[in-house]
Protein backbone atom coordinates (compact mmCIF):
# COMPACT_ATOMS: atom_id res chain seq x y z
CA UNK A 1 0.00 0.00 0.00
CA UNK A 2 1.40 3.28 -1.21
CA UNK A 3 2.05 6.62 1.45
CA UNK A 4 -0.70 8.15 -0.16
CA UNK A 5 -2.82 5.63 0.13
CA UNK A 6 -2.06 5.00 3.98
CA UNK A 7 -2.33 9.25 4.35
CA UNK A 8 -5.38 9.22 2.52
CA UNK A 9 -6.92 6.31 4.73
CA UNK A 10 -6.26 8.41 8.29
CA UNK A 11 -7.49 11.97 7.10
CA UNK A 12 -3.86 13.16 6.00
CA UNK A 13 -3.04 13.71 9.60
CA UNK A 14 0.31 12.59 11.50
CA UNK A 15 -0.62 9.19 13.94
CA UNK A 16 -0.01 11.32 16.93
CA UNK A 17 -2.46 13.97 15.97
CA UNK A 18 -4.71 11.37 15.00
CA UNK A 19 -4.48 9.48 18.69
CA UNK A 20 -4.71 12.40 20.13
CA UNK A 21 -7.49 13.96 18.88
CA UNK A 22 -5.54 16.23 16.50
CA UNK A 23 -3.70 17.64 18.87
CA UNK A 24 0.00 16.96 20.21
CA UNK A 25 -0.36 15.00 23.62
CA UNK A 26 1.84 18.10 25.22
CA UNK A 27 -0.77 20.72 23.69
CA UNK A 28 -3.68 18.90 25.05
CA UNK A 29 -2.13 18.11 28.66
CA UNK A 30 -1.08 22.20 29.08
CA UNK A 31 -4.36 23.08 27.50
CA UNK A 32 -6.35 20.79 29.98
CA UNK A 33 -4.20 22.54 32.55
CA UNK A 34 -5.25 25.94 31.51
CA UNK A 35 -8.83 24.91 31.53
CA UNK A 36 -8.92 23.42 34.70
CA UNK A 37 -7.19 26.55 36.34
CA UNK A 38 -9.72 28.85 35.05
CA UNK A 39 -12.55 26.51 36.21
CA UNK A 40 -11.24 26.76 39.69
CA UNK A 41 -10.70 30.50 39.40
CA UNK A 42 -14.51 30.97 38.26
CA UNK A 43 -15.38 28.86 41.30
CA UNK A 44 -13.12 30.74 43.82
CA UNK A 45 -14.60 34.11 42.04
CA UNK A 46 -18.48 33.06 42.43
CA UNK A 47 -17.62 31.72 46.28
CA UNK A 48 -16.12 34.90 47.04
CA UNK A 49 -18.53 37.32 45.60
CA UNK A 50 -21.31 35.31 47.41
CA UNK A 51 -19.38 35.96 50.77
CA UNK A 52 -19.15 39.78 49.85
CA UNK A 53 -22.53 39.47 48.89
CA UNK A 54 -23.77 37.35 52.16
CA UNK A 55 -21.84 39.67 54.46
CA UNK A 56 -23.01 43.02 52.80
CA UNK A 57 -26.79 41.81 54.27
CA UNK A 58 -25.45 41.80 57.78
CA UNK A 59 -25.56 45.04 58.64
CA UNK A 60 -25.36 44.63 62.35
CA UNK A 61 -24.66 48.04 64.06
CA UNK A 62 -23.63 49.83 60.53
CA UNK A 63 -27.34 50.33 60.02
CA UNK A 64 -28.72 51.09 63.51
CA UNK A 65 -32.45 52.24 64.69
CA UNK A 66 -31.21 55.45 65.79
CA UNK A 67 -32.70 58.78 65.74
CA UNK A 68 -30.81 61.28 63.74
CA UNK A 69 -31.25 65.16 65.54
CA UNK A 70 -34.34 67.30 63.64
CA UNK A 71 -35.06 63.98 61.33
CA UNK A 72 -38.67 62.72 61.41
CA UNK A 73 -39.43 59.86 63.40
CA UNK A 74 -42.09 57.31 62.45
CA UNK A 75 -42.36 55.61 66.28
CA UNK A 76 -43.92 58.46 68.14
CA UNK A 77 -47.40 60.04 67.43
CA UNK A 78 -46.20 63.42 66.73
CA UNK A 79 -43.68 62.27 64.86
CA UNK A 80 -40.68 64.30 66.23
CA UNK A 81 -36.97 62.31 66.99
CA UNK A 82 -36.11 64.70 69.49
CA UNK A 83 -38.24 64.28 72.60
CA UNK A 84 -39.53 67.27 74.95
CA UNK A 85 -37.96 67.28 78.59
CA UNK A 86 -40.62 65.09 80.73
CA UNK A 87 -42.69 67.24 82.72
CA UNK A 88 -41.60 67.72 86.26
CA UNK A 89 -38.00 66.92 85.75
CA UNK A 90 -34.72 68.43 84.97
CA UNK A 91 -32.20 67.21 82.88
CA UNK A 92 -28.67 66.57 84.71
CA UNK A 93 -26.28 69.75 84.72
CA UNK A 94 -29.64 71.96 84.64
CA UNK A 95 -30.94 72.64 87.94
CA UNK A 96 -30.40 76.18 87.81
CA UNK A 97 -31.15 77.20 91.56
CA UNK A 98 -29.23 80.05 91.81
CA UNK A 99 -30.77 83.12 90.23
CA UNK A 100 -27.81 85.31 91.11
CA UNK A 101 -25.19 83.30 89.49
CA UNK A 102 -27.18 81.95 86.48
CA UNK A 103 -29.38 85.15 85.35
CA UNK A 104 -27.64 88.25 87.16
CA UNK A 105 -30.44 88.76 88.39
CA UNK A 106 -32.35 88.79 92.22
CA UNK A 107 -36.10 89.12 92.45
CA UNK A 108 -35.95 90.01 88.63
CA UNK A 109 -33.47 93.02 89.07
CA UNK A 110 -30.09 93.10 87.43
CA UNK A 111 -27.80 93.00 90.33
CA UNK A 112 -25.23 95.28 91.79
CA UNK A 113 -23.18 92.24 93.47
CA UNK A 114 -20.76 89.11 92.52
CA UNK A 115 -22.28 86.06 92.88
CA UNK A 116 -18.46 85.20 94.26
CA UNK A 117 -15.54 86.84 95.30
CA UNK A 118 -13.70 88.99 92.83
CA UNK A 119 -9.99 87.24 92.78
CA UNK A 120 -6.46 87.72 91.32
CA UNK A 121 -6.91 84.64 89.08
CA UNK A 122 -10.87 85.77 88.25
CA UNK A 123 -9.81 88.65 86.76
CA UNK A 124 -6.89 86.86 84.55
CA UNK A 125 -9.55 84.35 83.52
CA UNK A 126 -11.64 87.62 82.93
CA UNK A 127 -8.44 89.25 80.47
CA UNK A 128 -8.25 86.26 78.38
CA UNK A 129 -12.06 85.33 77.58
CA UNK A 130 -12.28 88.98 77.06
CA UNK A 131 -9.61 89.00 74.53
CA UNK A 132 -11.09 86.23 72.79
CA UNK A 133 -14.82 86.79 72.20
CA UNK A 134 -15.33 90.53 73.43
CA UNK A 135 -12.39 92.40 71.88
CA UNK A 136 -12.98 91.83 68.38
CA UNK A 137 -16.23 94.19 68.16
CA UNK A 138 -15.47 95.93 71.33
CA UNK A 139 -11.56 96.17 71.22
CA UNK A 140 -9.78 95.55 74.69
CA UNK A 141 -10.31 98.72 75.98
CA UNK A 142 -13.68 98.46 75.45
CA UNK A 143 -13.56 101.61 73.34
CA UNK A 144 -16.29 99.63 70.81
CA UNK A 145 -13.15 100.09 67.83
CA UNK A 146 -12.74 95.95 67.35
CA UNK A 147 -11.42 95.02 63.96
CA UNK A 148 -14.87 93.85 63.27
CA UNK A 149 -16.29 97.18 63.55
CA UNK A 150 -13.72 98.39 61.37
CA UNK A 151 -14.86 96.29 58.49
CA UNK A 152 -17.79 97.41 58.66
CA UNK A 153 -19.92 95.32 61.59
CA UNK A 154 -22.22 97.98 63.53
CA UNK A 155 -20.16 99.62 66.62
CA UNK A 156 -21.35 98.95 70.18
CA UNK A 157 -21.25 101.79 72.66
CA UNK A 158 -17.91 102.39 74.58
CA UNK A 159 -17.82 100.60 77.91
CA UNK A 160 -16.28 103.74 79.43
CA UNK A 161 -19.68 105.84 79.20
CA UNK A 162 -21.67 106.93 81.71
CA UNK A 163 -24.64 105.02 81.16
CA UNK A 164 -22.67 101.78 81.08
CA UNK A 165 -19.95 102.81 83.82
CA UNK A 166 -23.43 103.16 86.63
CA UNK A 167 -25.16 99.92 85.27
CA UNK A 168 -24.30 97.05 88.10
CA UNK A 169 -22.72 94.13 86.83
CA UNK A 170 -25.55 92.08 86.51
CA UNK A 171 -26.56 94.29 83.31
CA UNK A 172 -23.27 92.72 81.40
CA UNK A 173 -23.83 89.22 82.64
CA UNK A 174 -27.49 89.42 81.21
CA UNK A 175 -26.36 91.05 77.94
CA UNK A 176 -23.60 87.96 77.02
CA UNK A 177 -26.35 85.45 78.11
CA UNK A 178 -29.39 86.62 75.86
CA UNK A 179 -27.73 89.80 73.63
CA UNK A 180 -28.91 92.82 73.06
CA UNK A 181 -29.39 95.10 69.64
CA UNK A 182 -26.79 94.13 67.33
CA UNK A 183 -25.01 91.58 69.86
CA UNK A 184 -25.57 88.16 69.75
CA UNK A 185 -25.90 85.58 72.82
CA UNK A 186 -22.99 83.92 73.81
CA UNK A 187 -24.64 81.72 76.43
CA UNK A 188 -23.54 78.23 74.08
CA UNK A 189 -19.75 79.90 73.94
CA UNK A 190 -18.87 80.97 77.16
CA UNK A 191 -19.53 79.54 80.50
CA UNK A 192 -21.57 80.99 83.54
CA UNK A 193 -18.42 81.22 85.28
CA UNK A 194 -16.23 82.59 82.43
CA UNK A 195 -19.11 85.48 81.78
CA UNK A 196 -18.83 86.75 84.98
CA UNK A 197 -15.19 86.53 84.89
CA UNK A 198 -15.50 88.57 81.75
CA UNK A 199 -17.82 91.54 83.76
CA UNK A 200 -15.02 91.70 86.26
CA UNK A 201 -12.59 92.53 83.90
CA UNK A 202 -15.17 95.08 82.13
CA UNK A 203 -15.14 96.36 85.99
CA UNK A 204 -11.43 96.68 85.95
CA UNK A 205 -11.45 98.37 82.13
CA UNK A 206 -13.77 100.51 83.33
CA UNK A 207 -11.71 101.94 86.06
CA UNK A 208 -8.68 101.91 84.39
CA UNK A 209 -10.06 104.00 82.19
CA UNK A 210 -11.78 106.58 84.06
CA UNK A 211 -9.14 106.92 86.97
CA UNK A 212 -7.45 109.39 88.82
CA UNK A 213 -3.79 109.74 90.08
CA UNK A 214 -5.36 109.37 93.78
CA UNK A 215 -6.50 106.10 93.25
CA UNK A 216 -2.90 105.01 92.53
CA UNK A 217 -1.28 102.95 95.02
CA UNK A 218 1.61 105.56 95.93
CA UNK A 219 4.53 103.16 95.63
CA UNK A 220 3.05 102.50 91.89
CA UNK A 221 2.75 106.50 91.13
CA UNK A 222 6.41 106.87 90.21
CA UNK A 223 6.13 104.12 87.40
CA UNK A 224 3.43 106.15 85.87
CA UNK A 225 4.43 108.32 82.52
CA UNK A 226 3.60 112.45 82.98
CA UNK A 227 0.52 113.45 82.21
CA UNK A 228 -0.75 109.60 82.52
CA UNK A 229 -2.74 110.07 85.70
CA UNK A 230 -5.62 112.63 86.53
Amino acid sequence: MSSNHRSGKHGGLPHAARTHGGLPHAARTHGGLLHGLRGAGLRAGVLLSAALLLGACRQDMHNQPKFIPLRQSGFYADARSARPIVEGTVARGQLNEDELLNTGKVDGQDTAQFPFPVTADLMARGRERYDIFCSPCHDRTGAGEGMVVKRGYRQPPSCHVDRLRQAPVGHFFDVMTNGFGAMPDYRAQVPVSDRWAIVAYIRALQASGNATLDAVPPDERNKLAPGTGR
